[in-house]
């Protein structure tokens, strides 16, 4: 089984498309016996690679464990991961679609707050007055600490978010949040903005490969054909 070669695939949404879409144009014709729901697969005429459809956060957990070859992720969750989990991590190309900025973002009435350093100052008030933290609401919780923290903001309490991060302000479940934006057009509509200093980081989609399992045969030039 060792010269197998392990790809994996966002098993939904965008990102899922636009990787399909660089198998097509390679010609590299994707099978899954019971169709789209599939989350195992393979390549016609190449019986050593197989396919796994997977969340993009795991793929990234699997190409740390070694599991994967080769993955296709977001920057974003990348950063996010471990740093134990990056170390054991290639980044061996950026790709020209998933592009995206993780934001601090903020209800559109805080007149007041404008950057960070305003943040910092409502986030004493909320402590000394209402004697209570602001609430950040986040599937992001290592780089928005991180970001916070490096820019003297440290009166907070990080909120899990488990759907629809943006509705966390206005149904009372934290202040502000950190989200993922390609266009800001969700935020808006959601009554949201972002701060003028607000940006935390770059993202888009990668390829990736595990550092355990790269001198496996073929997979160097498999990597180059997709990245091309």
């Amino acid at each position: 089984m060792s010269n197998f070669i392990n790809i994996g695939i966002p098993s939904k949404g965008r990102l899922k498309k636009d990787v399909l879409k660089i198998f097509y144009k390679k010609k590299l014709k994707l099978i899954s016996e019971r169709g789209e729901r599939d989350l195992i697969g393979s390549i016609k005429n190449k019986p050593n690679i197989k396919i796994l459809y997977l969340h993009a956060r795991e793929i990234l957990e699997r190409l740390g464990d070694g599991s994967l070859d080769i993955g296709f992720s977001g920057f974003d969750l990348f950063k996010e991961s471990a740093v134990n989990n990056q170390n054991k991590i290639n980044i061996e190309s950026k790709l020209n679609f998933g592009n995206a900025d993780l934001v601090v973002a903020i209800p559109d009435p805080w007149i007041d707050v404008q950057t960070i350093a305003d943040l910092e100052e409502i986030a004493f008030e909320f402590r000394d007055k209402k004697k209570k933290r602001l609430r950040v609401a986040t599937k992001y919780p290592n780089l928005t600490r991180d970001f916070l923290f490096s820019k003297g903001v440290t009166q907070f309490k990080l909120v899990d978010s488990l759907g629809a991060t943006e509705a966390y302000p206005f149904t009372g479940s934290a202040e502000l949040i950190t989200d993922i934006t390609s266009t800001g057009e969700t935020l808006k509509a959601n009554n949201l903005r972002v701060l003028k200093d607000g940006k935390i980081l770059k993202s888009q989609a990668c390829i990736f490969t595990s550092k355990k399992n790269n001198k496996k045969k073929g997979l160097k030039n498999l990597v180059r054909l997709l990245s091309k």
